[in-house]
């Protein structure tokens, strides 16, 4: 038996109305499942679309379940479990400030250039810097800033699409 909880991103393609996410997330919320990402963003205005990008967590069993009810809500067009429908590219943007100074402003400087991430702030005690990539490469980054002085930190949430020629 499959009791194992698993990581799913599921796109969500919409109609691009009032109410249509707050009856995405008052589903999840009233049977219990939690969200641990989510976007919106519309996607085709001539047709007047929006696409839903929900990272969320349960046993393959809810996972399904999730899946088949977001299916059968009135504004939903078609829902993708990218996680298991083929290869697919995720990517988080996030800003991170750090208050820092002397010796730790040149180390938080050494570490952000290795990890690309840009300095888009600076005053004489603290830097803000803007990374992009996956959630584990913003997350290190995060883990090796905290010492140096991290104090705040703002995430998009995780943008995914599949890979090839098909939508979502």
């Amino acid at each position: 038996m499959h009791d194992t909880v698993e990581t799913h991103t599921i796109a969500v393609l919409v109609d691009n109305e009032a109410g249509v996410l707050a009856r995405v997330i008052g589903l999840f919320s009233g049977r219990g499942y939690n969200i641990e990402s989510l976007t919106v963003s519309e996607v085709d205005r001539e047709n007047n679309l929006s696409r839903i990008n929900v990272v969320t967590s349960g046993t393959p069993m809810v996972i399904e379940q999730i899946k088949a009810q977001l299916d059968r809500l009135v504004p939903v067009h078609r829902v993708a479990d990218l996680t298991v429908d083929g290869e697919h590219i995720e990517r988080e943007l996030a800003l991170l400030k750090v208050r820092c100074s002397g010796e730790k402003r040149v180390e938080s400087l050494r570490i952000a250039d290795i990890f690309k991430a840009k300095a888009v702030d600076a005053t004489d005690r603290s830097f803000v810097f803007e990374i992009t990539g996956s959630t584990k490469k913003i997350d290190a980054f995060a883990d090796l800033m905290r010492p140096l002085g991290l104090i705040d930190i703002s995430r998009t949430g995780i943008a995914a699409i599949s890979r090839g020629p098909d939508e979502l």
